[in-house]
């Protein structure tokens, strides 16, 4: 939580523009020059400062990651749900369609859609969140299959609630935890995939700043100025990191046979 709160607080601060200097301003006189009291994380080929551009790319990171999450979130869990819940041969063709997304790797199709429709924020985003609505499908038509089996949901049918109603209202909000657990785990995905896609010239586009960006600026030169890869490779790990940590201790505190495992 502590790595994620240090995140997001350094991705605020890039968005007010709460840096040392301008994420593009050129300081032509200080190329390549190491980590001092001036610049505290060196400076680039062009002279801007790396820990200016490391909080924009943050901020820019940080955005790809909630906007594709929260689509693939939503988009996953109502498939899942619904499928879940009518069952049969609907559910059958409907997980077949999710199946054939899991069959192809995450980037790999990532690269796919980002190749075909053209780079840029809105593609990324897109990119992402398709990749990770089958993932959101799977996770919540599981609870959903047990969930709608108990005995409180039958009693709802028999007294004539309607099925959005017993969805929405009695289904959905018990089996919110694995969920909650898959967003986190799906935010420290996303910046993983944002980067690669911008390391490889499909993701954020220079000279705005981007992680995965600066990673692949570096590789000509990272022998004489190592702190240009070491930095945003830095920044990249503690994000995906923080998340993953993030996502499995709310699986242990929202898993009651986790807690109590634990506690014997």
């Amino acid at each position: 939580m502590l790595l994620v709160v240090a995140y997001t607080v350094i991705a605020i601060m890039g968005m007010l523009d709460v840096t040392p200097y301008s994420a593009l301003e050129a300081h032509t006189r200080d190329r390549l020059k190491a980590p001092s009291e001036t610049y505290l994380m060196g400076t680039d080929l062009l002279g801007r400062d790396i820990a200016s551009r490391l909080m924009v790319g943050a901020t820019n990171s940080l955005r790809v990651a909630l906007l594709s999450v929260t689509i693939s979130a939503a988009l996953g869990t109502l498939i899942g749900t619904v499928s879940g819940y009518v069952g049969g041969l609907f559910d059958n063709i409907l997980m077949r369609v999710m199946d054939v997304f899991f069959a192809l790797p995450a980037l790999l199709l990532a690269l796919v859609i980002v190749s075909i429709f053209g780079s840029g924020l809105t593609t990324t985003v897109a990119a992402i969140a398709t990749v990770y609505t089958p993932i959101f499908a799977r996770v919540a038509r599981g609870p959903v299959l047990t969930v709608k089996q108990l005995d409180f949901i039958t009693a709802a049918r028999c007294l004539g609630m309607s099925n959005a109603r017993i969805v929405f209202r009695h289904i959905l909000p018990n089996t919110l935890a694995p969920l909650v657990v898959q967003v986190s785990l799906a935010l420290s995905w996303s910046l993983l995939t944002e980067a690669g896609l911008s390391f490889l010239g499909l993701g954020t586009q220079p000279p705005a700043p981007s992680w995965g960006v600066m990673l692949s600026e570096s590789r000509g030169i990272s022998e004489i100025a190592p702190w240009l890869m070491i930095y945003p490779a830095l920044a990249i790990m503690f994000g995906v990191l923080g998340f993953n940590l993030l996502g499995d201790g709310l699986r242990d505190v929202l898993d009651p046979r986790l807690r109590g495992m634990k506690s014997r």
